[in-house]
């Protein structure tokens, strides 16, 4: 589907989702809750997919900037610092898509393999011998500050980060945000 042009239109999808459900929630009286997740970003988005039947949504990239975030300082500058020029569709060693941020270990496995010291069993289809590079290697090396050795995988508006902001200051814009939306 990342693939595939044009790309897959997520409005679209939940309608088609919350269709195909329909018939399961008449057969067994019970409402099915669906939840939208993909490039959601502020409270106009949040609002859109609710009035379209969205039951709720699911942001990620959102919550990586923020203080109470784990992730290494690196990591949220690279967030911090990415233009949407930046993004990338990438494949893992098993040929399972991703977008992450472009960087030098990214163009290093453009042009060939790099080398794998050791097998994590990571990923069960994984063959070590032929593997284009070890994920877990490349993961762990961003989660620990190494962000040009590293896959920095981030959501589709990654670009438009640009601060810091505490889980509490983020979470009043989303709700201030969607209330102000639903009410027209």
């Amino acid at each position: 589907v990342l693939n595939s042009e044009p790309k897959p239109d997520l409005k679209a999808l939940l309608l088609e989702v919350i269709n195909a459900l329909a018939e399961f929630e008449q057969k067994y009286q019970k409402k099915i809750p669906v939840v939208a997740a993909g490039g959601i970003f502020d409270g106009r988005d949040i609002a859109a997919f609710m009035k379209l039947g969205a039951a709720g949504v699911q942001l990620a990239t959102r919550f990586v900037t923020t203080e109470e975030c784990d992730a290494h300082g690196n990591f949220k500058l690279a967030y911090l610092r990415a233009g949407k020029e930046d993004l990338q569709l990438v494949k893992s060693p098993v040929g399972m898509p991703g977008r992450a941020i472009r960087n030098k270990f990214i163009a290093e496995t453009e042009k060939s393999n790099l080398p794998v010291e050791r097998c994590y069993n990571c990923l069960r289809p994984c063959d070590l011998r032929t593997t284009p590079y070890c994920i877990s290697r490349a993961l762990i090396n961003a989660v620990n500050g190494d962000t040009e050795n590293g896959l920095i995988f981030a959501g589709s508006n990654v670009y438009r980060l640009h601060k810091l902001t505490t889980v509490k200051e983020l979470m009043h814009e989303l709700v201030t945000e969607t209330e102000a939306c639903l009410v027209d």
